[in-house]
């Protein structure tokens, strides 16, 4: 299971920008540290981690919006949400591959097959999946992701404190 980091030094007194540009900040670097290794078929729940951090991260930035600057929050969401639904048609396929091989051992000899056929089909399209999820989890892709969010994190951060570091 994806665990979240927990955002330190949060202070109910401090601004709602400065705590936005904390939050942000730590659910960005989350989404980078999930995505090594996430093009693995072999362990799918690398993929589910890097979804749910993909979430966790949109969820920040959308309700902290009205702290960053509308054009750089509209242009890193959007990226995000691209992300996130390249990871969910990999995730999908990786489901359904899971699920029918335990359904496999639990059906007829005669209907095996069948669930057998089912599952190359999704495993080609698992592959698919998995090339256009390498697109957005490409290195030179998520530099500019962290830049963007770090972007963000900087115009949120009141220019008297030092800013987070997304990485």
């Amino acid at each position: 299971m994806a665990r979240r980091r927990e955002v330190e030094d949060l202070d109910c007194a401090e601004p709602f920008a400065l705590a936005a540009a904390r939050v942000v900040a730590v659910r960005g670097a989350e989404v980078i540290e999930h995505s090594h290794d996430v093009l693995d078929l072999t362990d799918i729940e690398r993929v589910h981690a890097m979804r749910v951090a993909t979430r966790r991260l949109r969820a920040a930035m959308e309700i902290f919006a009205p702290c960053f600057p509308r054009k750089q929050l509209r242009a890193a969401l959007n990226e995000v949400k691209a992300i996130a639904d390249a990871l969910g048609e990999r995730r999908d396929r990786d489901v359904a591959i899971a699920a029918l091989d335990s359904f496999a051992g639990e059906v007829k000899q005669d209907d095996r097959s069948g669930v057998r056929a089912l599952i190359q089909t999704l495993k080609a399209e698992q592959e698919l999946a998995n090339r256009n999820l390498a697109r957005f989890v490409a290195p030179e892709r998520l530099e500019a992701l962290r830049a963007s969010i770090e972007r963000l994190v900087e115009a949120a951060w009141p220019a008297a404190v030092e800013v987070v570091p997304v990485s």
